[in-house]
């Protein structure tokens, strides 16, 4: 039947996927045929869903054993294994980030592709219904205005030409016709014993179509945000803005293996409608609709004759047999019963609007029309939707791998971020060359200010040191303190002033002097200082 059709070829993919092994739950292998109301085959597509949730838990049992191994590894690490357990880091960070970018724009592709075919379905579904609709309301129209209408007026034809034989037999042939007529309108095909309302099926699917796309493109958000704020964290290394991507990557991970098991089970069932459309519709047709009429819709070729032409061949004849009976009664009858006109000119007005009706009648039935919507349909299911869930099967591939990465990645970075402040902090604080103790004293000047006692400069290697003042507080007149400051260079310089571009490193101290400079209290440091500045 399939090789019969010259105007729709199913594409490759589609025989690809049609080839997937069938097998149901209970891991019987079960025919590939598209049959969507059978409990086998529905259970098939089930079982693609269930290996994409194994392969989901595979991967999320790896993770864990990886982490597990990475938390009971205690390993000491030394200056030299730094640098290339960092560059690890930063290398995974990259590869994750470009290839959930990669990831990212399939998804953005293979969403608008899925979408532009379900578009293109539903439109053509909406056609159809429109010219099913316009059949059956035509045919409901002139069947209501051969029963109503026209035997109306030939009553009461029938009454004014009482007395004349020859015009009541005319009448009656007229009759005869109408009912021929409508005998003829219901040999026709009646579309509503399908129990299929196309308009119904085309807002469902374009409403599920909509969730779907919205859907993708939050999840497609959120994948390009997540790896933002990852590569940040790990830039700025954050400790808790990593903890979250972590939390938020694992959650990824698993709508990534949810969406590729949906996706891979909808795009193996619709390639099993792909490769056999017609013979699917001919069974759901099947005592409905005659064989011939679906065969004639769903071919179109000049081969197949036409099964209504002759219904609507008799009714153009009886259309024509009518028209000239009423033309010779107006002729002949009304000039001796003028009351007659009236109804003459309305069975005329009947039969030229039925005429009107079949000549629409005919357009519509004919095969083009619903042959081209059904082919705009397959064309629309069959290569941009299977096309585009394909391409997000394989985004959800490369998001799963990439978020993989970023997970085995982020523990190493936090291990290596918590290494470093490990290290840092087994710095003595109360060095005051330390870079921290002084961050510690510039965030919080209400501190005691402790005057470094390499604050002054020496001359190019001559003094490598010098003794602290006395703990008293000196009562000296003002030369003797500028004795003192030259003394000591004759140039005083504070704790503010950096050390660097000096001439010599800063100069050592004992304990003792430490010690001596602890003991000082505040009031004598203040005051020492101020001797020094005057």
């Amino acid at each position: 039947m399939s090789s019969a059709r010259v105007d729709y070829i199913a594409p490759w993919w589609t025989y690809w996927l049609h080839n997937f092994p069938h097998i149901n739950l209970r891991f019987q292998p079960i025919d590939n045929s598209f049959q969507p109301e059978e409990e086998n085959y529905q259970q098939s597509l089930i079982f693609l869903a269930c290996l994409a949730a194994a392969g989901l838990g595979l991967n999320l049992l790896c993770l864990a054993i990886y982490l597990s191994c990475l938390c009971c590894c205690h390993k000491d690490e030394e200056e030299e294994s730094k640098k290339p357990n960092s560059c690890c880091v930063t290398w995974s960070a990259v590869t994750a980030g470009l290839i959930t970018c990669i990831a990212v724009g399939v998804g953005f592709y293979g969403n608008s592709e899925t979408n532009d075919g379900v578009y293109q379905l539903t439109y053509s579904l909406y056609n159809a219904n429109h010219t099913l609709g316009g059949v059956d309301s035509l045919v409901t129209g002139t069947m209501g205005s051969m029963k109503s209408g026209l035997h109306q007026h030939l009553a009461r034809l029938d009454e004014i030409f009482a007395t004349r034989g020859d015009y009541v037999q005319t009448l009656q042939f007229m009759q005869q016709m109408a009912d021929n007529v409508i005998k003829q309108l219901l040999g026709l095909p009646d579309w509503e014993e399908a129990k299929v309302d196309l308009a119904s099926i085309a807002d469902q699917t374009a409403r599920v179509e909509y969730y779907r796309w919205l859907t993708y493109l939050l999840i497609l958000i959120m994948d390009l945000i997540i790896c933002l704020l990852a590569c940040l964290g790990l830039a700025k290394q954050s400790r808790w803005l990593l903890t979250t991507m972590m939390v938020f990557g694992v959650l990824t991970l698993v709508l990534s293996w949810t969406s590729l098991g949906a996706d891979l089970a909808s795009a193996v069932g619709t390639s099993d409608f792909c490769v056999s459309p017609d013979k699917f519709l001919l069974s759901q047709t099947k005592g409905v609709i005659g064989t011939d009429i679906v065969h004639y819709y769903l071919y179109c070729n000049q081969t197949l004759s036409n099964p209504f032409q002759q219904p609507l061949t008799i009714f153009q004849r009886s259309l024509t047999t009518m028209q000239i009976q009423i033309h010779g009664l107006l002729q002949f009858a009304v000039p001796l019963f003028p009351t007659a006109e009236r109804d003459l000119l309305g069975i005329q007005h009947v039969l030229n609007s039925s005429e009107a009706s079949l000549h629409q009648l005919t357009a519509l039935l004919d095969c083009r029309g619903l042959n081209k919507d059904y082919l705009d349909a397959m064309v629309g299911v069959c290569y941009d939707g299977v096309e585009g869930v394909l391409y997000l099967c394989l985004f959800s591939s490369l998001a799963s791998c990439a978020f993989t990465v970023m997970l085995c990645a982020i523990p190493r970075a936090w291990r290596h971020i918590a290494c470093r402040e490990r290290d840092y902090d087994d710095i003595n604080e109360e060095d005051p060359f330390n870079p921290r103790a002084r961050r510690i004293v510039a965030q919080n000047p209400n501190l005691t200010n402790m005057h470094s006692f390499c604050s002054y400069s020496s001359s190019m290697g001559s003094q490598t040191s010098i003794h602290p003042p006395a703990p008293t507080v000196s009562n000296a007149p003002m030369s003797e303190n500028m004795n003192q400051a030259a003394l000591f260079g004759g140039n005083p310089r504070y704790e503010n002033v950096p050390l660097i571009g000096r001439g010599s490193p800063p100069p050592s101290y004992s304990p003792s002097m430490r010690a001596t400079y602890l003991s000082m209290t505040e009031e004598q440091i203040r005051h020492f200082g101020n001797d020094f500045q005057a």
